[in-house]
């Protein structure tokens, strides 16, 4: 029996480090059918963005096959009996057909409808469905804005979707939505895809939120990946919005000229929301801006856009924007800054004694001038910089790598709250600004409710790890080179490691077996 015990006991040392080289882990991607992106006769891709004033307006749009050439919104006030629609109305389409046949990475014409509804009465629950006169979608419901200017409300904040969209910004978006289910609005900074003028990107996005997009209104700003060339023998006209951007939102047009939909503001009853394209035409942003501002009579302003004035990542700061849009935010005393584009998140203020936005005789670390967030809603993940925002005009107080992130915003008349969940619904951030008599915000961190920052160190690994015995093998083959990225990969079920390694400026890239050996070289 003994001999017995010693036997088995040899054989699990010695079967040991092969078993934990075969027990990588190889993600597999989804593939999808090539129709699986293709509009029918039944409408998809359904969804709202609220207009200018959100407590009578509200436009709906959606896609279908380009047979559909009449399309109808039908619209009433809701109750509890199932039958409200007895009350409604029905609302000719505006149709749009875009035909992404010579377009990158579209390849498919489409008809996207929408309707823009008004004279809509405020705080008023509403059921909506689209259709052509035969083929509807199922009834879907949004409530209007109050006119109360000390109405409570809440709304939701994400930054870059972009990678991974089915996969895992989907539950990202659904625990914002369990988290925050009366909210009135989601603001999208930018990136919500990865290749502009993609339809899987597109249908990947529309599929992951699912219903929500249907009664969570939309509000979003175009990111660097919403921008790219509509072919290469077109690359002379440069970079072009997503060509599907304007016929599947139906956004404000109350920007600068040339910028219809990308660049507008939302006015709620006591909060002036400005939404930014930071891809271009900086200036002529900066005037209407300013005019914007100047004219505002409203309690709180909240800004949102997608390059971060200060940037959570390293080698990715935006000093020119900065130092154009900065002193806007100061003089006019912009209370919330909502960006993305960084992959990590860094929530901080504007050094109090750099503007004016601060109250004499309180302490200063509870004060503020305009707050600021980058956040990541999707699966892709950079590293945070080592140095915060030292050097910048601004102090960075919480910071996360590698966490999927939602914020939710609740304002009610001079309090505005801020919260940061992850994917899994742990509170993250949070603090509280309280509106003064003079304008002033009174700053209040939350930090005892918050658990310890999380970091690539102490979370999940994100990178693939590299076994130490082939990272010895690579290096000692390769003098004075370092690993710094490591892929698996299946092949006919065979696992094999893509590598690429690093000195100075010099790179190579190759793939290995399990064993180090090289496959093949780029």
């Amino acid at each position: 029996m003994k001999n017995t015990i010693l036997l088995f006991l040899l054989s699990f040392l010695i079967l040991k480090p092969e078993s934990q080289a075969q027990d990588i882990r190889v993600y597999k991607a989804p593939k999808f059918q090539a129709d699986w992106t293709k509009p029918g006769i039944h409408p998809d891709r359904i969804v709202l963005n609220p207009g200018p004033d959100p407590t009578s307006q509200m436009a709906v749009t959606w896609r279908t096959s380009p047979e559909v050439t009449v399309a109808y919104a039908e619209i009433a006030p809701a109750t509890a009996a199932p039958k409200f629609w007895r009350n409604g109305k029905t609302l000719q389409a505006k149709t749009t057909i875009l035909d992404g046949t010579e377009i990158a990475n579209a390849g498919l014409i489409s008809a996207n409808h929408s309707v823009k509804f008004a004279g809509l009465e405020p705080n008023t629950i509403y059921g909506y469905r689209v259709g052509d006169g035969e083929h509807w979608s199922e009834w879907f419901q949004f409530k209007t804005a109050s006119n109360e200017k000390s109405a409570p409300f809440s709304f939701l904040y994400v930054g870059d979707a972009q990678n991974y969209v089915l996969e895992l910004w989907s539950r990202l978006i659904r625990e914002g939505y369990r988290q925050a289910p009366n909210a009135d609005f989601i603001i999208h900074a930018g990136d919500l895809i990865n290749t502009a003028h993609r339809e899987q990107d597109w249908h990947e996005w529309f599929t992951a939120g699912g219903f929500i997009h249907s009664m969570l209104p939309t509000i979003a700003v175009p990111g660097n990946h919403e921008y790219n060339y509509l072919s290469e023998a077109k690359r002379d006209e440069g970079r072009q919005l997503s060509a599907q951007w304007k016929p599947q939102f139906t956004l404000p047009e109350n920007g600068p000229e040339g910028l219809e939909e990308t660049a507008y503001f939302i006015d709620y009853p006591d909060v002036k929301m400005i939404f930014l394209d930071s891809n271009r035409d900086h200036e002529k942003q900066s005037e209407w801006l300013r005019k914007i501002l100047a004219e505002n009579d409203k309690k709180w302003t909240i800004v949102s856009y997608h390059h971060p004035l200060f940037s959570a990542s390293a080698g990715r700061d935006n000093d020119e924007l900065r130092a154009i849009w900065k002193p806007i935010f100061d003089e006019y005393k912009v209370d919330l800054a909502l960006q993305g584009h960084d992959h990590s998140y860094a929530r901080g203020r504007a050094n109090p004694g750099e503007n004016d936005n601060v109250m004499d005789g309180m302490n200063m670390r509870d004060q503020t001038g305009t707050v600021y967030v980058v956040s990541v809603s999707g699966g892709k993940m950079y590293g945070l910089n080592p140095n915060g925002w030292e050097g910048t005009e601004a102090v960075r107080d919480r910071a996360a790598e590698n966490t999927q992130l939602v914020q939710v915003i609740s304002i009610e008349d001079n309090t505005l709250k801020f919260e940061s969940f992850t994917a899994i619904g742990e509170l993250y951030d949070a603090f509280i600004l309280e509106k003064q008599s003079n304008g002033i915000n009174k700053f209040t961190e939350l930090k005892q409710d918050l658990g310890p920052e999380y970091r690539f160190n102490n979370t999940i690994p994100y990178e693939d790890p590299l076994p130490e015995e082939l990272k010895r093998k690579i290096e000692g083959d390769f003098p004075g080179f370092e690993v710094t990225r490591v892929n698996y990969r299946e092949n006919k079920g065979v696992i094999i490691i893509a590598i690429r390694i690093e000195k100075g400026e010099e790179e190579k890239n190759f793939i290995i077996d399990q064993k180090g050996n090289i496959l093949s070289e780029n």
